[in-house]
């Protein structure tokens, strides 16, 4: 039953990066998007106008940094700036998915942290909260000296896949590199499953080699989970190399499908069964396929939303 916040102080607005998703978040809620419009001065400024009154109320703004990052990212900085002008009580930011999140350490020298870099334009622009799904790093959140939700989305995978009904002695879930094992062995708590890591190097951004499977994956269905499938390589080497190891089938799954440049062509053309995806990122009409499976995190949104405006605990929504 959605929640019925229609005549309270509660707004939330949409920019352009997934509106359809601030819709359904909206629905869960009970309540209309706020009225408010994005247009562009002719050299491409963006220019925000909010059409209601939103004096004292606690603002929601959703907004993915997706691409294009930068416009999308520019939209909510504005954005934060009119909604603070305009005398909210509160201004919190809802991010699907933070972009600039990969860079969140020094690799090598003279390297920026732009995950940083974005917590601090966020705080400057005048957040008072911000709620996202699925950072990149959990330590991001360290980044910000405002309040942060940093929800889930392995929950949601998981029950996906229990609802097939795969045997659970058959079931091995696969972490793509080292750093995704937390990941992966929460999701194999929920599905009462064995992990295996894939064991590779990266020579260059986006361009992975595998070098080993660590863990039985002979007979077993695989399931790859990561948090961002950007160009796909990483996830489509791993699926060819758990079938080459003897796994009879390989799932993959993801929070966050970028899917830019061949990504799609490799997913299609790969040993990946099933793709699935949340709607962090709104998938354009060529971003599609037949294994492209799509769950909704609008409930998830909406219940920490509600939540953080009625001030009860969000922390379990982390389970």
């Amino acid at each position: 039953m959605p929640y019925q916040y229609a005549n309270s102080q509660l707004k939330i607005f949409s920019l352009n990066s997934n509106n359809p998703l601030a819709q359904e978040i909206a629905q869960e809620m009970g309540v209309e998007l706020g009225k408010s419009s994005v247009k562009h001065f002719s050299d491409g400024e963006v220019q925000i106008s909010i059409e209601e009154s939103i004096r004292g109320c606690d603002v929601f703004i959703v907004q993915s940094t997706s691409a294009p990052v930068n416009e999308h990212l520019m939209e909510l900085l504005i954005m934060i700036d009119a909604v603070k002008r305009a005398s909210a009580r509160t201004v919190n930011v809802v991010m699907p998915y933070y972009g600039y999140a990969r860079q969140d350490r020094k690799a090598k020298a003279r390297e920026p942290i732009t995950a940083k870099l974005v917590a601090n334009l966020l705080e400057t622009a005048g957040a008072t909260r911000v709620i996202v799904l699925d950072l990149h790093a959990p330590q991001i959140q360290g980044f910000f000296d405002i309040l942060i939700d940093h929800l889930m989305a392995v929950p949601l995978l998981s029950e996906y896949f229990q609802s097939k009904n795969i045997p659970t002695e058959d079931i091995v879930v696969v972490s793509p590199d080292h750093g995704g094992v937390t990941r992966a062995r929460k999701m194999a708590e929920r599905l009462k499953a064995p992990i295996a890591i894939i064991d590779k190097r990266r020579p260059k951004p986006n361009v992975a080699e595998v070098m080993n499977i660590v863990g039985n994956v002979d007979g077993k269905v695989a399931i790859l989970i990561d948090d961002i499938i950007d160009t796909a390589g990483t996830i489509t080497i791993g699926a060819d190399a758990l079938r080459a190891a003897g796994a009879k089938e390989v799932y993959a799954c993801c929070s966050h499908p970028v899917l830019s440049g061949p990504a799609i062509d490799r997913i299609n053309n790969s040993a990946i069964k099933e793709l699935v995806v949340t709607n962090t990122i709104q998938l354009s009409d060529d971003k599609k396929s037949p294994k492209i499976i799509e769950l909704s995190v609008a409930k998830l949104m909406a219940d920490a939303i509600s939540r953080v405006y009625e001030n009860k605990s969000v922390s379990t929504l982390f389970d």
